[in-house]
């Protein structure tokens, strides 16, 4: 009898393409908010990517405003930095204590209670009188983002070995790219006809659907929640635990190199290619529109690369695009070619290099810690965030009226980035084979 309760509460999930057999529980209750449906593949891609999805919003559809609210404020270009870079270091921060709070009380409380905040923070973002109550009101915003991102992360590894697990992952950042295509034309268009405060309201809008699809849809995914996961002493061993493991020290210092290259795009370019180079707001959105698509082909790559080379070949040929990329970005600039163009074609070659990058490191990172899967998720996003942070010091420190910062700056972590995917994650980026099996996993 018990066994026959049990196998009617329990669905498996049996579609192509999920790579391993999804636990999927029947609701208990008849409320939607209480007991949402089982998730579906397609379900479980739209939920990582309005998660995942959630911070090119935030930091993409922003920053063609960014030297309008600048002049509209009276502040200065360092202020106006400063409203991103509280934003990403309240990210940091937030993801450090956003997963395990994940792995103690699960992923959908701290998520409803995320996207909440990060609503409500958005929407006074847009009221704000002065740069700084602006630069406070970003950095709430982005502790409430971790939530989002960290959460989403821990989804995939409660679902999915590593491979499957990037395997989904790439399919829900191809999501991300198509979102961060829209998101600066957009940006660019509310700006002209609008003003800066409109970039911010839409982000409150993208808040509020993602939190209310969460409520409608996604049940608690965590296999076992873990009470004392946000205790002092076992929080330290956990940390410790992650940080002595050298998948995760392999796979987390690759998408630091990754991201950082991508930050330093996303921090200096409106100032580079609006005040130096001569672009419109608008001609800006669609250049940064333009690298997205170039992102959106690399996750699809990546696919690709997982199924005939696995993680570790993946990264390896991802590498030589991101390489590639930055370099010759770096040489041009000092060359004297200081165009568009310039700048431009080779961060398409490094865009199809972070889009392969970012699923495998994401993935990998988790892959070992299948039982404290949030507090590796932050984890590994603390350390985007830390090289975000020393991107931001760097150009707050050198942007002038030149393109060497940014240029020299992408160059610099495509060989750091190259460096770490041909030599750490090829000696240490394979997860233990003795990982505990998901629950009510069987061999695809």
């Amino acid at each position: 009898m018990q066994r026959a309760r049990h196998a009617r509460r329990r669905r498996i999930d049996r579609r192509p393409g999920v790579g391993t057999f999804l636990p999927c529980y029947a609701p208990r209750m008849p409320s939607p908010l209480a007991a949402p449906r089982p998730l579906t593949t397609p379900a479980i891609v739209v939920v990582l990517t309005l998660l995942l999805g959630i911070q090119p919003v935030t930091t993409d559809l922003y920053l063609p405003a960014l030297p309008t609210l600048q002049l509209a404020l009276g502040a200065s270009v360092g202020a106006a930095q400063y409203t991103l870079s509280a934003l990403i270091i309240a990210f940091g921060i937030g993801q450090l204590v956003c997963g395990p709070l994940a792995d103690r009380f699960g992923r959908r409380p701290v998520l409803l209670c995320g996207l909440s905040l990060y609503t409500l923070a958005s929407l006074a973002s847009a009221a704000a009188p002065s740069i700084e109550a602006l630069i406070a009101w970003r950095a709430l915003q982005g502790a409430a983002m971790a939530a989002a991102v960290t959460c989403g992360r821990s989804i995939v590894r409660d679902l999915f070995e590593p491979a499957a697990g990037a395997r989904m992952m790439s399919r829900a950042l191809s999501g991300l790219g198509a979102i961060a295509v829209l998101s600066p034309p957009l940006g660019g268009l509310m700006v002209e006809a609008f003003g800066w405060r409109a970039t911010l309201l839409s982000i409150a809008a993208f808040g509020a659907a993602a939190l209310l699809y969460v409520a409608l849809r996604l049940p608690e995914t965590v296999p076992q929640r873990d009470p004392d996961a946000t205790r002092p002493a076992r929080l330290l061993r956990n940390w410790a635990e992650v940080l002595a493991h050298p998948t995760f020290r392999a796979w987390a210092l690759l998408g630091a190199c990754t991201f950082g290259g991508l930050f330093c795009l996303l921090a200096g370019s409106s100032f580079v290619f609006i005040r130096i180079l001569g672009v419109g707001r608008l001609e800006y959105g669609l250049i940064l529109g333009s690298v997205s698509l170039a992102y959106i082909c690399g996750t699809f790559w990546c696919r690709r690369l997982l199924l005939r080379h696995g993680l570790r070949g993946a990264v390896k040929r991802g590498a030589a695009f991101s390489l590639a990329g930055g370099a010759s970005m770096a040489l041009l600039s000092l060359a004297g070619v200081h165009t568009v163009w310039a700048i431009l074609l080779p961060q398409y070659l490094y865009a199809i290099g972070h889009g392969v990058h970012q699923p495998c490191g994401q993935a990998g990172a988790v892959g070992p810690f299948p039982e404290k899967a949030g507090t590796a998720a932050s984890l590994s996003g603390f350390t985007m965030t830390l090289a975000a942070l020393g991107v931001g010091v760097w150009l707050g420190l050198t942007l002038d009226v030149s393109v060497y910062p940014l240029t020299l700056g992408i160059g610099g972590l495509s060989v750091a980035l190259a460096t770490v995917a041909w030599t750490l994650v090829q000696r240490h980026g394979e997860p233990a084979r003795a990982d505990r099996p998901l629950a009510g996993a069987q061999p695809a």
